[in-house]
Parts: C-alpha cells; structure tokens; sequence
C-alpha cells in the first residue's frame, strides 16, 4: 500500500517527525498506518525500527467506521542497508522505499539515485 500512496490519501498532513536524522540515510520505507491520534508518536509493531512519522492537522477527520486516522509512519527492518550495506539492499531497495530528502508533509516521497543504488553509486557518478 505505502508505495501506491497518492497525494490525496496526505492532505492532512501537518508535518513530518523524525527520529533519527534522515540525511545519514539512503532510503527509509514508508507506510500509512492507522492510529487512534492525529499527532505524537504511534505505536510500532514491525519489526526493526521506526526512524519518523508524520502528525495531522485538525480538519483531518477519522475514519467513521474505525474511528482511527491514517499516518504515514517511515522505518527500516534489520536487513535493511544501514545495517547491512553489503546484504540484500546493497543496491536497489524495498518497493516501498524512498529517499528522506524527498519526504514533505502532503507530498509522496520519491525514489532517487542515492535511495535505489545507494551513496556509494551517487558519490562514483559525482567523482
């Protein structure tokens, strides 16, 4: 779902949390979440480690059936290039992966060189 999110499924967004610093990263996944609040930080249950979210404003209104609003929440998983960068994702990324640089509140994160192949690729075509 994360990698099929459009603008429209983030009008609401207020502004993204990080907590970690995102310029030391290569890509980080997104998802949307449901979550019982529109800010502060959401509960977690993937595995690895959630490194951002995003926080709603007030006319962001609740699903009427669930009651819960839907938030994108950024992480990474274990096996993950900041991690292991010589595993799996040495180059290339997760579907749902995009770039930090790229993450604005209501807009769609984006793929780049750096999160698909990685800073070692971009600083070889730079050099």
């Amino acid at each position: 779902m994360s990698s099929l999110l459009q603008a429209s499924d983030l009008a609401h967004e207020d502004r993204v949390v990080w907590l970690e610093d995102p310029s030391a990263l290569d890509y980080v996944r997104q998802a949307q979440d449901k979550t019982p609040r529109r800010k502060g930080k959401p509960r977690y249950f993937r595995d690895g480690r959630m490194v951002g979210f995003t926080e709603l404003n007030e006319a962001a209104e609740a699903d009427p059936d669930s009651g819960l609003h839907k938030r994108r929440v950024f992480y990474l998983l274990p096996h993950d290039r900041d991690t292991e960068p010589e595993g799996l994702y040495r180059e290339g990324a997760p579907g749902e992966a995009v770039d930090p640089r790229t993450i604005e509140p209501g807009k769609v994160g984006m793929k780049t060189e750096r999160s698909q192949r990685g800073l070692s690729a971009v600083e070889r075509t730079v050099a």
